[in-house]
């Protein structure tokens, strides 16, 4: 389908985490129907993430994808802790996009470790970058959405919804990620901002802890069958998930809010 006919044709959509996986997905895709992005990502590595996080050279390549749609890309190398520095990042793209119709807190980082060897740090930077990133994202989005009304898509995960082990600060974030959303939906609903989540089950990008699989396979393999999709896939691919982001973003979903969107492979089924 031509962009200027896509289902998000003309939207201005704000996508954190972009430089790759998920997040280039998600950009990518809404471009294919026709939204220009604001393209946030932190471009550099964390000391307490054991995998290396994306880099400015693939930000620009994310962005080129989108230009490469026939869409409009404006990139911020922002760490989306900072909320005064994304607030302004976001500020500045709205300015160039003429405006801002739905953002994606897609940015999140994975620990892995049992309970007694997960370390404060590991905690702390969970948690602000998944639960506290995420409201910073939505905080930035709101005063150019409230007025108009929007679309907030916040993207928790399958350990948002069950208990998940060896990953206690990334499972306790995402379930904070689903109280911040529906408490966000009553209090916006009358402005016309939606506010959704969707919960991926494993998929195929660069935040995979080696650790995590060595512990399921040595220390707790007990565990594992906590981790088995119902259908017959290892993981889901990110474009599944980046569809599911369209249809939210899109006035497809124009009454749809408060709603936790699974897709999940059936892994929450179990």
């Amino acid at each position: 389908m031509s962009a200027g006919n896509g289902r998000v044709a003309g939207k201005r959509v704000l996508v954190t985490g972009a430089a790759r996986g998920m997040g280039r997905s998600h950009a990518v895709r809404l471009a294919e129907e026709g939204a220009d992005l604001i393209l946030v990502d932190i471009c550099g590595s964390l000391p307490s993430v054991e995998y290396p996080l994306a880099t400015a050279d693939d930000l620009a390549e994310t962005a080129q994808l989108v230009e490469d749609t026939g869409r409009r890309a404006v990139t911020a190398t922002v760490d989306v802790r900072d909320a005064e520095t994304l607030c302004a990042a976001v500020d500045e793209g709205v300015e160039t996009l003429g405006g801002l119709d739905a953002a994606v807190a897609n940015a999140g980082v994975l620990t892995a470790g049992t309970w007694d060897t997960t370390t404060s740090e590991q905690w702390r930077t969970v948690v602000d970058v998944n639960l506290i990133g995420t409201w910073n994202t939505c905080r930035a989005a709101l005063p150019h959405l409230v007025d108009r009304g929007g679309s907030l898509v916040n993207i928790s995960s399958a350990a948002g919804i069950k208990g998940s082990p060896l990953h206690l600060p990334y499972t306790a974030s995402k379930h904070g990620v689903v109280g911040l959303s529906r408490a966000l939906a009553n209090e916006l609903a009358a402005m016309n901002v939606r506010v959704n989540t969707v919960h991926p089950t494993g998929v195929e990008t660069g935040m995979q802890p080696a650790s995590l699989h060595g512990l399921l396979r040595e220390e707790r393999p007990d565990l594992a069958p906590i981790f088995a999709n119902a259908m017959p896939i290892v993981m889901a691919e990110a474009i599944d998930i980046s569809n599911a982001v369209l249809f939210l973003v899109s006035d497809e979903s124009r009454y749809v809010t408060g709603l936790e969107l699974k897709v999940d492979a059936g892994v929450t089924l179990r």
